[in-house]
């Protein structure tokens, strides 16, 4: 933990309330990026290179057709028309993966596929449909695909167009060179740069692993979805919506489920799961109520940790989810952060506090939302209580520049929140905002 929460309050009360800024700069000072380790290239998707990569071959790494044709001096097809075909005998096939090739001379082709080596004395390709297809049997009526050139390389073949040195053929390092960077330090690979990877023969990089993280929720009244509803209980939402978010992050997540009010019974799920966290995240018990249950069960989870491990409960100057708790538990000081149970409340905390600790934990330098301001599309003001700063769910158009509210600052809105792409920013000393206003936006669904 940081200097700033080892001086801050250890439990709730009025004296202090943290701001947001606060909160998030004392999360990213106690979490570090994992070590890195050797991935082979599929299980690395995902994942942060921590090394440049150099091309150590050329791509491509030989002159090669780009299209199915006839290899060709471009001399022998000089001029050459419908009326007046250039003639040229084919002297052989050249296949991808051919070893042996056929030498072009003056008045000679060779057969060509896709991706196949350019023969010793060829310049360009023809593609096949502006030739006969090799038959020698006269002028084609019509342009021919080039399934339906004929199975044999030989005989002849009528050309009834010109094309340039160079027409058709990918030249060798035209991609890119060897010794050329292909990737640097600090990209996060997806199935492109693993595709690049590949073609320069990289068959396992090294990275930071994408971090393990843990999300449970707690309260006796959640239910799993598809079991029956009884009296004042709901479903548990939270731990689908954070384990979801996880993985949008770049995580890999595990949903434990919902954990009953019982300090005993949420202290050995947070211990038994240690075993494959990287990060714990909680939502419920943070506030009155069960807060009490969660305060005891997290603040002993690390007591055989010798070097001062713990939680924090704070109230933070925001809206929603003003209660927050965050710190390290167990021997390897695990980072652990207790978001509120109230569905908008969570979900607003993770965007703020968790993914961007998720994204410390990758490695990545940038580890925030994209922001930018809009124009506030609203049919009246909106209000915000004094010295909190409020975080509406908004609808962003980005053709007009604008924002709309969706649904209103209620913490437990969650079909609002499934229709907003965008936080709309409050300031603390802001009570009113007025349609047409310059907010602050935080897009979250991009």
């Amino acid at each position: 933990m940081s200097s700033s929460a080892e001086s801050a309050p250890a439990s709730y009360g009025h004296e202090r309330l943290w701001s947001v800024d606060d909160h998030l700069a004392d999360i990213l000072a106690a979490v570090h990026p994992l070590d890195p380790i050797e991935l082979q290239l599929l299980d690395a998707q995902g994942c942060v290179l921590v090394e440049d990569i150099t091309v150590p071959v050329a791509l491509p790494p030989f002159d090669n057709s780009s299209m199915d044709g006839y290899a060709v001096r471009t001399v022998d097809v000089a001029g050459a028309t419908e009326e007046f075909p250039a003639v040229l005998t084919v002297v052989g096939d050249v296949a991808a993966g051919s070893g042996v090739l056929p030498e072009v001379g003056p008045g000679e082709t060779a057969r060509i596929m896709t991706g196949a080596v350019l023969p010793p004395g060829a310049e360009a390709v023809v593609p096949v449909e502006w030739t006969d297809g090799g038959t020698g049997g006269g002028a084609a009526t019509s342009m021919r695909p080039a399934g339906e050139a004929p199975g044999g390389a030989s005989g002849e073949v009528r050309v009834y167009r010109p094309v340039e040195a160079g027409g058709y053929v990918r030249s060798r390092g035209s991609d890119v060179q060897a010794g050329d960077l292909a990737l640097e330090a600090g990209t996060v690979l997806g199935p492109p740069q693993i595709g690049l990877l590949a073609a320069i023969g990289r068959g396992s990089v090294r990275v930071r692993p994408r971090p393990r993280v843990v999300v449970l929720s707690t309260g006796s009244e959640l239910v799993q979805p598809d079991e029956l509803l009884g009296d004042g209980q709901i479903y548990d939402s939270n731990s689908f919506a954070l384990t979801a978010a996880a993985r949008d992050a770049g995580a890999i997540a595990y949903r434990v489920g919902a954990v009953t009010d019982d300090a005993d019974t949420l202290r050995a799920t947070i211990e038994d799961q240690l075993i494959r966290a990287d990060m714990v995240v909680t939502t419920g018990g943070v506030s009155v109520g069960a807060y009490d249950v969660v305060k005891e069960a997290l603040s002993s989870v690390g007591d055989e940790d010798e070097d001062g491990g713990g939680v924090d409960f704070r109230k933070l100057a925001m809206q929603p989810g003003k209660p927050q708790g965050f710190g390290s538990i167990g021997r390897e000081h695990t980072p652990l952060l207790a978001l509120p149970g109230n569905p908008v409340s969570s979900y607003v905390s993770f965007e703020l506090f968790v993914r961007p600790a998720i994204r410390r934990l990758m490695g990545l330098e940038d580890v925030h939302r994209p922001k930018l301001h809009a124009t506030l599309a609203a049919d009246k003001p909106i209000s915000s209580p004094a010295g909190r700063r409020q975080f509406l769910r908004g609808a962003y158009d980005a053709e007009a520049g604008s924002i709309t509210p969706v649904g209103g600052a209620g913490s437990h809105l969650v079909a609002a929140l499934a229709h907003a792409d965008a936080l709309i920013v409050v300031p603390e000393d802001s009570v009113s905002v007025e349609p047409g206003t310059d907010v602050e936006v935080v897009l979250i669904g991009r």
